[in-house]
């Protein structure tokens, strides 16, 4: 039997290997491979065994003896402790290496396939890149007061932060204050979350905070939500249950958007419907998907997983006749109301169907298409590929567009694509949607 963990820290010398999708270094020891949290590749450390398996182990860095080249100071004091970021002490290009060596593993191991061409990375602004973030609220009167932050590294606790570098510089500078705010609330001890939404209102950026709140607020409650809004350039919501009960504290509010300029698309969004977490990759990810789809003007194309239409507008924008599937019913209304916003009604339309089951939606209901974009969330879209037409069916797909946010998963879906359905990988590579993270983003075209 694998023991739970050892009973104490166990000291060795580790020639670190590589980088795992974790973040972690990958080194060999006792035969067994050694996960080494805080190692680069090629680095020599001292580190300490801290979990025994069978089969692994897990370690972490005491000393490193011979440091890599690219490791560089992190410049976030609460680096370590929380679990928002895990590759700060590596500079961006190895992060970048990592993430396309992650991607290229998967696709070979899992997938069994390879890509004829790897596409040039999209890659990211370093810092103040995260336009959405949830953060938690915990009150813990031992460590001072109120929390406000990520949670700390593989652990439910919330992160004693007063910065956060992948914020944007106003939210980040909020942080101290936002605690002391939520220390004054009758309610501190039933808000669990505070979820971050920015988005654009005219040529305005408009901060958005969502109290998760399990009580009601008092009239006091609502003053200092009032002063703080006001004196800080913020607007609270509130949401007292699920997505329906999500409301603005100080109505009127009208609904956030972002803009697609390069396709004359604007979004509207509620602050707590999806949309991508970093916009300035968004923006370069529409443009490289819909350069890799090439609808052509009248072609009928099928957008699955849709969402609130980020990539069905700008195909409707070019010209095509697009449909647009999504399991959320609520998106769907929303990406409805976006395409009349937006003059596309005419091209974009919007069904509602449940991708996840086998068989479903039934692809003869949608009626001819020649095209496809697939964006599915991290369980990919594995009952999907199964229904698409085969290569040898009476109608084929030309061209498949596939944005992942799981390598693992796209890699399954392009085994199915390349050996059941006989499509060829004719590209992929990665996004860095999330830098100084090991999340791996990416897109493949498969024809």
């Amino acid at each position: 039997m694998p023991s739970a963990a050892a009973s104490s820290p166990t000291p060795c010398t580790l020639h670190v290997e590589s980088l795992d999708q974790e973040g972690r270094g990958v080194a060999h020891h006792d035969g067994k491979v050694t996960f080494v949290e805080g190692a680069l590749p090629g680095e020599v450390v001292d580190a300490e065994i801290v979990r025994d398996k069978t089969t692994y182990a897990t370690a972490r860095v005491v000393r490193v003896r011979e440091p890599s080249a690219s490791r560089v100071t992190p410049p976030c004091p609460h680096f370590g402790v929380c679990g928002g970021c895990t590759l700060q002490h590596a500079h961006p290009t190895l992060q970048l290496a990592a993430k396309q060596r992650a991607l290229e593993d998967a696709l070979a191991r899992i997938g069994r396939v390879r890509a004829a061409t790897i596409l040039p990375a999209i890659d990211s602004p370093a810092w103040g890149y995260r336009y959405r973030a949830r953060l938690s609220v915990r009150h813990v009167p031992k460590k001072g007061g109120v929390l406000v932050g990520f949670h700390e590294r593989k652990s439910s606790f919330v992160a004693d932060m007063t910065q956060c570098r992948v914020l944007p510089a106003k939210l980040s500078a909020l942080l101290p204050r936002l605690r002391e705010l939520v220390a004054s609330l009758s309610v501190r001890d039933r808000l669990p979350q505070i979820e971050v939404a920015i988005g654009e209102r005219g040529a305005a950026l408009v901060h958005v905070l969502v109290l998760r709140i399990l009580a009601p607020l008092t009239a006091s409650d609502q003053g200092l939500l009032a002063q703080f809004a006001a004196a800080h350039g913020v607007e609270f919501w509130t949401q007292t249950g699920g997505p329906a009960t999500v409301a603005p504290l100080f109505p009127p509010a009208t609904p956030l958007a972002y803009a697609l300029p390069e396709f004359d698309v604007t979004l509207p969004f509620g602050p707590t419907e999806f949309t991508q977490v970093n916009y300035a990759v968004n923006r370069v990810l529409v443009r490289r998907a819909l350069a890799l789809l090439a609808p052509a003007r009248n072609e009928r194309i099928v957008d699955f997983f849709c969402g609130l239409g980020n990539f069905t507008l700008p195909i409707a924008r070019s010209g095509a006749d697009v449909v647009g599937v999504e399991g959320s019913a609520a998106l769907v209304q929303r990406a409805t109301d976006n395409a009349a916003r937006n003059g596309l009604a005419g091209r974009a339309s919007f069904v509602a169907a449940n991708l996840f089951e086998p068989g479903a939606p039934s692809l003869a209901t949608l009626g001819p298409f020649s095209r496809t974009l697939i964006d599915p969330p991290r369980e990919g879209a594995i009952e999907l590929v199964k229904a698409l037409p085969a290569k040898d069916s009476p109608a084929p797909l030309r061209r498949i567009v596939y944005v992942s946010c799981a390598p693992g998963t796209l890699a399954r879906d392009a085994a199915v694509l390349v050996h059941d359905r006989g499509y060829r990988l004719a590209a992929a590579g990665v996004i860095n949607m999330f830098p100084h993270t090991a999340h791996v983003e990416s897109i493949a075209v498969f024809e």
